[in-house]
């Protein structure tokens, strides 16, 4: 009867079209001639025998053995088990050689350094996010305010003992935490099951699994389910462009390469020492898709940010000469992979409304965030890594010199249309030896803090949005380390606790100003006013909303006060400060804020012009006083 119910998905899966095959193959209850237990089945095509091993049966490889349907794929009823009873399965290859893998589909698993699945009833939680779920359906991410918080939830804050915090634990400080510095959205870097601390995640083997860290599977819908009351969504990274090798894991799966590409050419990453999904063989395809269809569906996660893109198109990636295969076409580009992220992002975003998928692509590859229709991958955004990587060199340049590089901090204008993007200042920049934000600004203590208030007041208003890495948000000295909490006693010393309070009123500004995201993806949305202004490290700019209303932002990377700046302005009338870096609440020793008159003098190629007098490395926001 059960293989009669499947003979259909079975099809599909084989055809790399189903996206539900979570369905399939996770564990579920199941009655067999009124016996209530478990039914078990796994992809093993190329095994000669596998069999279910656990507790249950004292891990005899011979005592459960599975039934091969014919098409690779193994099954099996097991009568008596209970939920966070102990699995792997022994899976035998044409060399008569065994090895107990881990549940590719498994639901929950053992606590690291243990791999073993564990059973897990995944239905039951009574979710109270349906406000929140309905309202998604109707978002237009595009033209909405999108500022994400990147989460590492192993270390964002620990217990006084030093001991990680639950799921449970961070949806009672994570979650208000988060809202009160009005984030829109938190991103947390992998979750889905890993064995090893030091990846941070990123070597994935349960896809279809919270790791067990924090929790259970129900643990984590809790923490996705505050979050959603609060009304912040929820971003997983998701790692499908490589997996490692460990033994219990993928690689080698049924002795042969089952998940991975046969060809070490294609199927190594010789610089991460992992494998690489076969993105042309349709079992995989069905895995991938129906991985992220599953937390979307159980999980109600809000979007995914795929991990390493460009690593999945180029054949080439990392690889020297001799070390890749070219395409049919003779190219560089994994044409296989195209069409699975095209296939992914249909399904995902056709399935799920006002699901998000993200790109970190971090080359020049066209159209990532076009409809596969038009050729594109079919993302919604991708993150700027160009922007990053520029202006990131350019606050780390002392004052003297930037005028040397200005167009850093211009360029990502030229390109900033071409796609939909997100400014990320990421993880990745604040480890192994690149320095926290705080500590890429030149100069003293005081400068520093200057410095990164107006760099971060140029990310919150340049076109694209936003996402910034824990401890970014109040200046942390140190560089992130994964096996501790951040340094949350720098809020006993003022200036970060200044810095505090100033990204929590930045963020609100954004959210607050339809001028700075509603036309994100439009050239109308974005003008420069003094744009080549480097000999003074200067520069500003207008943003527009759809009916007109705009603000103007000046923003001055050198430590010196340039008074009575001239700089153009499109109305003849009163612009007053709305928001300043230096204001004393931030740190800085403004109190009062004039209404600076235009006058009728063209100026940037704007009919009339005002003189401000703008703060050494400070950032202004103007709002004109008739409006």
């Amino acid at each position: 009867m059960q293989k009669n119910y499947d003979d259909y998905p079975k099809y599909l899966f084989h055809e790399g079209t189903n996206t539900e095959a979570y369905k399939l193959f996770c564990p579920k209850r199941a009655v067999e001639n009124g016996e209530r237990g478990w039914f078990f089945r796994v992809w093993a095509p190329k095994a000669s025998k596998v069999s279910v091993v656990g507790d249950f049966n004292g891990w005899n490889v011979n005592a459960s053995p599975m039934k091969n349907d014919g098409g690779g794929i193994w099954e099996l009823f097991i009568k008596g088990l209970e939920v966070y009873d102990a699995y792997k399965y022994a899976v035998t290859s044409k060399t008569g050689k065994t090895v107990l893998k881990a549940d590719p589909y498994g639901l929950h698993f053992e606590t690291a350094p243990h791999t073993a699945a564990k059973l897990y009833d995944i239905s039951g939680y009574k979710w109270k996010d349906a406000d929140w779920m309905k309202e998604r359906e109707k978002k237009n991410h595009y033209e909405s305010p999108m500022n994400i918080y990147e989460v590492h939830l192993g270390s964002w804050k620990r217990h006084a003992d030093g001991n990680v915090m639950s799921y449970r634990d961070l949806a009672d400080e994570l979650v208000s935490y988060v809202k009160k510095m009005n984030y829109t959205h938190v991103e947390f870097m992998p979750v889905t099951e890993y064995p090893y601390d030091g990846s941070w995640g990123y070597q994935v083997t349960g896809l279809f699994a919270p790791t067990s860290r924090y929790g259970t599977p129900h643990d984590f819908m809790y923490l996705v389910d505050r979050f959603h009351k609060a009304g912040i969504g929820v971003i997983l990274d998701w790692v499908i462009a490589h997996f490692p090798k460990d033994e219990h894991g993928l690689s080698l799966f049924d002795g042969t390469p089952c998940y991975e590409y046969a060809d070490p050419k294609k199927g190594e990453h010789y610089e991460w020492g992992t494998k690489v999904y076969d993105y042309g063989k349709p079992e995989v395809r069905s895995f991938l898709i129906s991985a992220a269809d599953f937390w979307a569906e159980y999980y109600h996660i809000d979007g995914i940010r795929v991990d390493a893109v460009a690593s999945m198109l180029y054949l080439d990636y990392c690889r020297k000469p001799g070390e890749w295969i070219p395409n049919k076409f003779g190219g560089n580009y994994n044409l296989e992979a195209k069409e699975f992220l095209q296939q992914m992002n249909k399904a995902l975003l056709t399935s799920h409304k006002g699901f998000i998928t993200i790109a970190e692509e971090s080359t020049a590859y066209p159209m990532i965030t076009m409809p596969p229709e038009s050729g594109g991958l079919g993302f919604n955004f991708k993150w700027n890594m160009g922007w990053m990587n520029d202006t990131l060199s350019y606050i780390s340049t002392d004052p003297f010199f930037r005028k040397e590089i200005h167009n850093k901090l211009t360029f990502a204008l030229t390109y900033a249309y071409s796609e939909n993007y997100i400014l990320p200042l990421s993880h990745d920049e604040v480890v192994h030896g690149k320095c926290s934000l705080i500590n890429k600004m030149p100069g003293q203590y005081d400068d520093k803090f200057e410095g990164l208030k107006a760099y971060l007041g140029f990310m919150m208003t340049h076109p694209g949005k936003k996402l910034l890495f824990m401890g970014g948000e109040f200046a942390q000295f140190i560089e992130w380390r994964y096996d501790r909490g951040l340094d949350w006693l720098l809020l006993d010393y003022p200036r970060h606790r200044q810095m505090l309070e100033y990204t929590k009123e930045l963020n609100a500004l954004y959210r607050n100003t339809p001028a700075l995201w509603s036309q994100d993806n439009r050239w109308e949305g974005f003008r420069w006013v003094s744009v080549d202004d480097n000999t003074q490290n200067v520069l500003s700019y207008l943003r527009y909303d759809k009916s007109g209303d705009y603000v103007l932002v000046i923003v001055n990377f050198s430590p010196v006060t340039r008074k009575r700046y001239l700089t153009g302005v499109p109305e003849l009338t009163g612009y007053k400060c709305v928001f300043s870096s230096v204001a004393k609440k931030f740190g800085g020793t403004k109190t009062h804020y004039p209404v600076y008159k235009a006058e009728k003098k063209s100026m940037h190629g704007l009919p009339f012009a005002v003189s401000v007098n703008i703060p050494g490395n400070s950032f202004t926001v103007y709002k004109p006083e008739n409006k």
